[in-house]
Formats: structure tokens, C-alpha cells, sequence
């Protein structure tokens, strides 16, 4: 009895991780160095945490907008590219027939062979063959604005509440360091997922993410104590 063999690719996730991600890490970094810089500016602790839940709302929602706006901008060149290939499967099917064989002799099939997969290829599905095997464009991959825009804003929020929450449990002498210590083991942890998820090299993950985490928190930590002694 033959089995259907069927293979689970990273490809196939990399749209929502990408977005899941970004939306996670800027959460992390940004709130923790929101939280950072008003706490060295010697504000109260109860200033602290306002700043720090008014930059999870407003962070969300500038990820879940931003995301969705550049994801459709995405989608709809590939539907142009699309409704292009369409038309030009209506006007010159004959020579659209030869520009698909041309690719697979590009990609290493004798002429004779590349041109009966074109042919055998178009006759079930023109349209879907010239969209992946022209354009590119695989279903998989594919530009998702609604989903985009959804895991940019819930793993922004995530990502900004463990910070903010560090600030709530921390006393306010030791906020600033402790929550720059826990962003920064958050952050490290983020990056070995996402690089273990995906396939990369944890060590590397690991230290990009936790290496750009802490200077933008140094950053901040610094000119909140300018803001601070200025006052």
C-alpha cells in the first residue's frame, strides 16, 4: 500500500514568522528602553508604568498598521503581476507557452523535455504555472496583509508586556536594571527560537538580537539621565 509522502518547509512559515518575530523583539526593546529612559530621568514609579503601558498600546498599533500597509502594498503588485500574466496568456499563448519552457531550460532540461512540461503544465493550469514558475510567486509565500498586520500587533504586545511587567514587580530603585536584565534574557531567548524555528545558527540569533537590544537600551538609559539632570 503506497503512502503519501508529505514534507513540512520552513518556507512555508517564514511569512508569519518573520512578522511574529519583529513584532516581538520591537516590543521587547522598545517598551524596555521606553521604561529605561523615564526611569533614569528619575521619574515616579507609577510615571514609569504609564509610560511603559502607553508605549505597548501605541506600539501595537503602529506595528498592526504599518505591517498591513506595507504587506498590501506587497499583494497588490503581486496581483498586477498576475492580472498582467493573464492577459498575456489571453493575447499570445504561444509565446507565453515558449517563455515557460525557457525557464526550465534555464534550470537544466533539454529543450525537447522543457518544452512538453510547458505544454503538459498549461494545459491543467496556464495561469498557476506562469504565477509560480515565471513570477515566483507561491502560495505559500504569498503576501497575507490581514495576518501580517494581526501577528505584528499581538507579538508586539506580548513582547512589550514582559518589560512592563518587570516594572510593575521591580522596586524602583533597581527598575532600570532589572528590567534591562530580564529584556535582555527575553530577547536572547527570542532569538534562539526564532533561529532554532527557522533553521539558523542559535548562537548568532542570540547575539543579534540581545547585542542591538542593549545599546538601544544604553541609548536611552543615557539621554533619560541627561532629561533627568537637566531637570
Amino acid at each position: 500500500m503506497s503512502r503519501m509522502h508529505l514534507e513540512r518547509h520552513r518556507m512555508q512559515r517564514i511569512g508569519w514568522l518573520r512578522a511574529a518575530v519583529l513584532g516581538a523583539n520591537d516590543g521587547i526593546v522598545s517598551t524596555a528602553s521606553l521604561i529605561i529612559g523615564v526611569a533614569s530621568a528619575h521619574a515616579t514609579h507609577g510615571a514609569v508604568l504609564v509610560a511603559g503601558g502607553a508605549g505597548l498600546v501605541a506600539g501595537a498599533m503602529s506595528m498592526a498598521a504599518g505591517e498591513y500597509v506595507s504587506v498590501s502594498s506587497q499583494a497588490d503588485t503581486e496581483q498586477a503581476e498576475i492580472a498582467r500574466e493573464r492577459q498575456e496568456l489571453a493575447s499570445d499563448g504561444v509565446h507565453e507557452e515558449a517563455e515557460l519552457a525557457g525557464i526550465y531550460v534555464q534550470r537544466g532540461l533539454d529543450p525537447a523535455l522543457a518544452r512538453q512540461v510547458a505544454v503538459q503544465l498549461m494545459a491543467k493550469d496556464a495561469l498557476a504555472a506562469h504565477t509560480r514558475d515565471e513570477l515566483g510567486i507561491y502560495e505559500s509565500t504569498s503576501a497575507k496583509p490581514l495576518q501580517a498586520a494581526l501577528a505584528s500587533a499581538l507579538s508586539f504586545a506580548v513582547g512589550a508586556a514582559l518589560p512592563l511587567l518587570g516594572a510593575l514587580l521591580s522596586p524602583s530603585r533597581q527598575l532600570a536594571l532589572i528590567v534591562a536584565a530580564a529584556s535582555l534574557f527575553f530577547l536572547a531567548a527570542l532569538g534562539g527560537l526564532a533561529a532554532y524555528t527557522g533553521g539558523a545558527g542559535i548562537a548568532r540569533g542570540v547575539l543579534r538580537v540581545t547585542f542591538w537590544g542593549a545599546l538601544a537600551m544604553a541609548i536611552t538609559a543615557g539621554v533619560g539621565m541627561l532629561f533627568g539632570a537637566a531637570g
